[in-house]
Formats: C-alpha cells, structure tokens, sequence
C-alpha cells in the first residue's frame, strides 16, 4: 500500500465551515495509520473522502459532505453497482470532516458534490435475477418481444428487466394489456427509476401510445373483417362476439399496440385498413357479364374478354394481376365443375382443395403466381372469382382475396334472366 507524508497531519486539521449536512459512510479503522491508508484507497476511486473521529482511536472513511437528499441517492446508485460496501449508510456530516488530499493537491478543498437527477417516468418490471450472467441472458429474451428492455441493478444486488421509461398512466394502461395478452407475467408490475438502483444495460422509451379517451366499438362486423384482412380472424363474419372474435382483437393489440384498449385498438386497425384500400386502389367493380359486384385493386386490373360464364380481367401495366368472374346456373356439381376447370387452366396451380356443401376453396402456387379460387351455390347459381398474384407479395395477396371474398354479390339491379346458363 502506498503512505503518503501529509496525510496524518491533514487528518489532524479540522475542517470549519462544511455548510452542508450529511455523508456516506462507508468504513471506519482503528487508529490514524490504517485509518489514512484505507482513505487514499479510497481516494484513488473517489475525490470527495472524508475522514473523521469517532470513539476511542477509531476513525471513519465517508464521502461528502453533500445534500441529504443527493446523498440518498448517490448511496443506492453506489451500492447497486457494488462500488462501496453493502453496509455503507447516510449520515449527518460529524464534527471534525477532514478530506482526504490527492496525489497532485494534498491541500485541495474538497469538490462539491452534484445531485445525480433521478431520471423521470414509470417502468414495467419484466423479470428479475440474482446474478449478472443469468440476468444478460433473459434480458436477450425479452429483447425478442420488447426490444427497448434494458437492465438495472437492484440496491439488493438483484438484476432487473424493466420496459421504460412511460407517463405513469401508460405503463399501467400497458401492464395491463400485456398481462391479459399473455406476453407478461402475473407478477409483473410497475416501478420508477428511483427505486431501479443502478442501469447497466441501457434501454430506450417505448413507443406505446398513452390511453386515449374511451372510444366507441366499431361496428363488430367491420371489425371482424379487418382483423381477417390483419390475418388474425379466420371465422364467419357475422357481427357476434365469441372467443375466436376476442381472440383475434387481442392479437391485434399485441401484434401493433397502437392502444391499450380494444375499442381503439379497433379504429386505429379500420383506420390501418382504410389507408391500404386506399393505397391498392381498390374501388367497385361491377361486372355486367356475370352481374357480380366486387371490390378490387382495378389500379392493377383491365377488362380483357368474356367467355361463356367467364368475365377475365388481366393485368394492367405487367402488375402480374388478374381477376376471373364467374356465374351460372346451378348447384353443388356445377360449382365443383367450375373448380375443376380453373384447375386444369392453371389458375391455382396444385391446389389444396376446401369443399363443403355450397361452397369451394382452392388455393396453390408455382413460382410465379398465387391463385385462389372461392365458389358457393347461391340462389340456383354457382358463382365465385379466381384471384391470380405474385408469388412474392403473399402478404397483399391474403388481404385482397379476403376483400373480395367480403364485398363479392351479385349486383342488387341485375335481370337473373339475362345471365349465361353455362
């Protein structure tokens, strides 16, 4: 250990005038010797040491002085990164404060010591483990599903996984969603940075939308046609509520988390869905030949001819798109005849096959394009379409088929007679 000369005759020269009230204690030595030693020790890490008597020839080690408030604080951030003792305590500044010089100004006033802000906000606590390395490796877990996790050291030595900062009334909001959706523990909850200790592994503010007014559901229908066009629904649309429905609007909220809520889940995910139909130029199409009604991106889409019960749209400026109408008189044999022929036409190339009484699926693809082709027997006539797309666009593919599939009727001012019989 290093001596140094002064250092015995400083610590007998009290300080006068220390306005301000309270230390860190951190250790304490019996007699002058150990006690100077141990001070420059801690001097090489810490510039604001202080030294002071205590009973009998034993002598105190603290840092300070400093606010009360500001030594609170300093003692958690220090004691949560393990650099002073677990026992170290606040204390109020005793008579006889001496601090301890360093290498290059032995006779230097001690350096007043700034409050650390204790940064704002509230954070969802996510996890929690008692060593470094398992810590690292859940922290790397949660990162998959919340990539702004970050981790701090607890003032019991813990390491934590916490989501934050956020507005109070947005982590409760969330804790909340999140518990439900199943993405976070039951024993989760809500903390601030106050009581968080130390950050070790930085994280970033989340970006979760604060809980808006209460908004009003949209109508259940439109709503399940939007979470089929999100892929979350696979059900009847019929405007009820059931587990299938409840499910899909919960997976919605966890896939976007644009609100807390479900009604505002809900008219953010029309509101989503209106920007796209915007954005694909979907508009009515009402096809005299067939007197079917759809809507459909007509932006990728042009009239190319008829064919008995057929009305064939290609694709407008090489999109890759084409749409098929058809009708005609008939039932269940009709309608799996119409299948066949799509088929055999390569339309929907290999197609996994759904058929049900008054109704067919068939849906395959090559390297090129997607098909899919839905029918149903309605009203003594077997009608459907056959939507032809990019292989490399599944996603806009599954979306327009369902819109399609919602909007396709036969046009309300269509003579049944003048129709094609097959």
């Amino acid at each position: 250990m290093r001596r140094f000369s002064g250092a015995i005759l400083a610590a007998l020269m009290p300080i006068a005038g220390f306005a301000q009230d309270a230390v860190i204690r951190i250790e304490a030595k019996r007699g002058s010797e150990a006690a100077t030693i141990a001070a420059q020790g801690w001097r090489d890490r810490f510039e604001d040491v202080v030294t002071f008597p205590l009973s009998g020839d034993w002598i105190g080690i603290a840092l300070g002085p400093m606010p009360q408030a500001g030594a609170e604080a300093r003692l958690r951030q220090l004691r949560a990164a393990g650099q002073i003792p677990s026992d170290s305590f606040v204390a109020a500044a005793a008579p006889g404060l001496t601090p301890v010089p360093g290498d290059d100004a032995t006779d230097a006033a001690p350096e007043t010591v700034v409050e650390t802000p204790v940064p704002p906000g509230t954070h969802i606590r996510l996890d929690a483990r008692r060593n470094r390395e398992d810590a690292d490796a859940v922290l790397a877990e949660w990162r998959q599903t919340f990539p702004e996790a970050g981790l701090w050291q607890l003032p019991d030595g813990w390491f934590a996984v916490t989501l934050g900062p956020m507005q109070d009334a947005t982590a409760q909001a969330w804790l909340s969603t999140f518990r439900d959706g199943g993405l976070l523990p039951k024993d989760a909850f809500t903390t601030v940075a106050a009581d968080l200790g130390q950050e070790v592994t930085p994280g970033t503010a989340p970006d979760l939308p604060a809980p808006g007014d209460a908004a009003q559901m949209p109508p259940l229908d439109q709503v399940q046609k939007a979470l089929r066009w999100a892929g979350h629904y696979n059900g009847d649309i019929d405007g009820k509520s059931g587990p299938q429905t409840r499910a899909a609007m919960q997976a919605e909220i966890m896939a976007e988390r644009l609100a807390p809520d479900v009604p505002g889940a809900m008219r953010k995910l029309l509101e989503r869905r209106a920007a796209w139909r915007d954005q694909m130029g979907l508009v009515e199409l009402r096809d005299d030949h067939t007197g079917l009604s759809v809507v459909a991106p007509m932006d990728r889409l042009q009239f190319d001819r008829v064919e008995r019960v057929l009305s064939i749209y290609g694709p407008r400026n090489d999109s890759g798109s084409a749409l098929i109408l058809f009708d005609r008189a008939g039932g269940q044999q009709e309608l799996q005849d119409l299948g066949g022929l799509v088929t055999a036409l390569g339309w929907v190339p290999n197609p996994d096959r759904k058929i049900e009484r008054g109704h067919i699926r068939l849906e395959g693809r090559n390297a090129e394009h997607h098909g899919l082709a839905e029918g149903w027997v309605r009203d003594g006539r077997a009608q459907g379409f056959v939507l032809i797309w990019p292989a490399d666009d599944p996603q806009n593919q599954r979306r327009i088929a369902a819109e399609i599939s919602d909007s396709f009727q036969r046009i309300p001012a269509a003579d049944s007679a003048t129709m094609p019989d097959g």
